[in-house]
């Protein structure tokens, strides 16, 4: 398969080139004075197929884990593409999962006042959300994601055969991102991939469908508001939470199954607050629990994840912003709550319910 999207930014139009013959003949990532900056567990799972990147000697290789997504550990990866002489007219290339596309997306956006980047993504989640919509975002000390540019890429090149190394948790860190992505669309196109679950996780051809209907529903939104100023706000559904649970266990569950289980958490406060009709909860909640399955017992620290939860960069002076469903449409809406013993209280009756 061999086709593609074309994506409208402020820098231009880029492609997702959908190429399952990527891993067989890499040559087109070779073009254009390249810097390759490759996930090491990509490295070690295909060296075969991309031993004439791994071999090119601009290439670093990159531990995709979230302590190097922060400024101080990036340095050394500019000082490097200084060192081998980088210069504007080249491009790097990102080869791996988000931590990569992080890395990467920050670092051009910055180096030399902006250096030409592409993006391999070789996660799940990475090709089903991330890779389009031109963020990154880096950790300052423990907040996450508090620094960050929005760059887009030159080209993303989508290969789905990089799905076939992935662990179980890794396919599931994605559909967290599909079902997220889905749930916004509508109830009819959430409840349909809701029917599909357990294929997902075993089919090779179903993954394929969603992940491209998951681009072109986030593609509408990113196109209409790419700088994250209004209506696509709503792609933050489930993150709020999310992003405090990875916080509060130290990341020790996968980003896409913490935003699964932020969605269920978004949910259940909003059954609490009176926004949202009982039934939309526990029409989405099987699918959801299915996919945090494995890490439903894990213990997670409520302090913790209210102090998280304080740190997120949409909050205000004085309330947090979060992103609700609300009333009977189920709509998605920011919604501002103050950090009182109500809203304490919400969060521990839906930690609690999140093992039940």
């Amino acid at each position: 398969m061999s086709d593609r999207l074309t994506i409208r930014s402020h820098k231009g139009p880029y492609s997702v080139i959908f190429d399952e013959r990527l891993l067989t003949d890499p040559t087109a990532l070779l073009d254009g004075d390249p810097h390759f900056l490759v996930d090491a567990n990509v490295a070690r799972l295909h060296a075969d197929r991309l031993r004439r990147i791994l071999e090119h000697p601009r290439t670093q290789i990159v531990d995709a884990i979230e302590e190097n997504k922060s400024i101080e550990r990036i340095a050394p990866v500019m000082e490097r593409l200084v060192a081998d002489k980088v210069r504007r007219n080249h491009v790097l290339v990102a080869i791996g999962g988000g931590i990569v596309q992080d890395i990467t997306c920050f670092t051009a956006s910055v180096l030399l006042r902006g250096v030409s980047w592409r993006f391999v993504p070789t996660t799940l989640l990475a090709q089903a959300d991330s890779c389009i919509g031109s963020k990154s975002s880096i950790n300052l000390g423990q907040t996450k994601n508090i620094l960050g540019t929005f760059y887009p890429p030159r080209e993303i090149f989508l290969c789905l055969g990089f799905l076939d190394s992935l662990k179980e948790d890794d396919i599931r860190s994605g559909i967290g991102e599909i079902l997220k992505v889905h749930a916004i669309e509508s109830a009819t196109a959430y409840d349909a991939l809701a029917e599909d679950y357990d294929r997902l996780l075993t089919d090779r051809i179903v993954p394929t469908a969603y992940v491209r209907r998951a681009l072109l529903i986030k593609q509408r939104y990113i196109e209409e508001d790419e700088f994250d100023r209004g209506p696509r706000n709503i792609f933050n559904y489930g993150h709020s939470f999310g992003h405090a649970i990875e916080s509060a266990t130290h990341y020790a569950i996968p980003h896409g199954i913490a935003v699964t289980m932020g969605v269920a958490i978004a949910n259940r406060v909003a059954v609490l607050r009176g926004l949202l009709p009982e039934r939309h909860c526990q029409r989405m909640r099987p699918a959801l629990r299915k996919n945090y399955a494995p890490f439903a017992t894990t213990r997670i620290d409520l302090g913790a994840m209210l102090s998280a939860l304080t740190k997120d960069k949409k909050n205000t002076s004085s309330k947090l912003v979060l992103i609700l469903p609300v009333g009977d449409e189920r709509m998605i809406q920011r919604v501002e709550v103050p950090p009182d013993e109500v809203f304490q209280g919400q969060c521990r009756q839906a930690l609690a319910e999140l093992a039940t």
